[in-house]
């Protein structure tokens, strides 16, 4: 899974800031009793509905990553249709195909 380069120029820049967040998602990923894949197809959904396509491309590499299907992804984004509208489910659908086009080659 390729880190963005942003992220690691955060990383260098801000060790201690980046270090703490870290510690804050595995601090919320173990608080509660949801397995890893479901966490990963919420926070997709999240992702989703707040319109966040680099936040959701880096969900998509994560939950390839415990085992989420592609076709566990786009039934999670289909469920987003009616609260989140046709653009917008439409718009994470293509973004998973942006990370799984690039996975398989």
């Amino acid at each position: 899974m390729a880190i963005p380069k942003r992220f690691k120029k955060f990383q260098e820049e801000y060790p201690e800031v980046a270090n703490a967040y870290e510690m804050i998602g595995n601090a919320v990923h173990s608080a509660g009793p949801l397995d890893e894949k479901t966490r990963a197809l919420i926070k997709l959904g999240i992702s989703a509905g707040a319109r966040l396509e680099g936040a959701f491309h880096s969900h998509v590499r994560k939950a390839i990553k415990v085992g989420v299907t592609k076709k566990e992804m786009q039934h999670a984004v289909l469920l987003s249709l009616p609260t989140i509208g046709l653009p917008s489910m439409m718009a994470a659908m293509s973004w998973i195909d942006d990370v799984m086009d690039k996975e398989d080659k």
